[in-house]
């Protein structure tokens, strides 16, 4: 089922945890049909960004908005079946199977795991051979790999069909081959019509599979673009402080980190 197309926005945004300002003044329109890949060094303010869009931090200043709906006027009913989010770093506590771990992507919805309505089923169906856990339903959720447990995480935040999908770091406990499989799923997702934002860190990997770049430094915008005009070599030596090589290929950028740069 394709999702509907929904616009998510924030609007002078602005968040504040005691003294520190980890964001401010931000604004940004993320589209539907695009995948946006949130970059920048660490304490730059992705993380939160990406928690303010889900509507899981409430903003000291501005608001994050849904077709024009403030995300604190909506039910969390509602707001729980627009937006999946998938945190970095999330564990499985019970031994449930696969699919019932899948399954809970349904709740939203009103649905049990073990009282799924038939688009429950196809969903989480769906869900597990996207990721490519389909022959994986009935183990142990607690059995797997730490790479197969986050790609069923990934499928549970699939099987909410929601038009706004948000993740952090979904990559980064995988294998190589698995993250094309997961960039490419994300990528097909923001094809089918969703709104597709995610953290990442490995810069070849953003520029090869983002439609967007938003480059965050010290909770501000630096720069909001296609990867070529986002992410250049002057840019990341002054952000990151890494000297790189960038190739142009026929379907983009290939960035090659060659070095550090001296500490300042």
């Amino acid at each position: 089922m394709k999702p509907h197309r929904m616009l998510l926005e924030a609007r002078a945004l602005s968040v504040s945890f005691g003294e520190n300002r980890a964001l401010a003044g931000l604004d940004l329109a993320l589209e539907p049909g695009r995948f946006t890949v949130l970059i920048g060094p660490n304490g730059a303010g992705k993380t939160t960004l990406l928690r303010s869009l889900a509507g899981l931090i409430a903003p000291g200043a501005g608001a994050v908005t849904l077709d024009g709906m403030p995300l604190a006027r909506m039910r969390l009913s509602e707001r729980a079946r627009a937006i999946a989010y998938l945190p970095q770093g999330g564990s499985i506590a019970w031994p449930l199977p696969v699919a019932t771990v899948v399954a809970l992507g349904r709740l939203p919805h009103g649905e049990r795991p073990d009282a799924l309505s038939l688009a429950g089923r196809d969903a989480v169906a769906d869900a597990l051979r996207s990721v490519g856990l389909q022959d994986f339903a009935q183990r142990p959720a607690t059995a797997l790999s730490g790479g197969e447990r986050a790609r069923v995480l990934l499928a549970r935040a699939l099987a909410t069909q929601a038009p706004v999908l948000l993740v952090d770091e979904p990559v980064a406990a995988l294998d190589p081959r698995h993250q094309l499989v997961v960039l490419n799923l994300l990528k097909a997702q923001a094809r089918a019509g969703a709104t597709v934002v995610a953290i990442m860190h490995d810069l070849t990997l953003a520029a090869r599979f983002a439609d967007d770049i938003v480059l965050l430094r010290q909770g501000k915008i630096d720069a909001y673009g296609s990867p070529g005009s986002v992410m250049t070599a002057p840019r990341l030596a002054a952000i990151f402080g890494i000297v790189t090589r960038i190739l142009q290929e026929a379907e983009g950028i290939v960035i090659v980190a060659e070095s550090a740069l001296p500490e300042a």
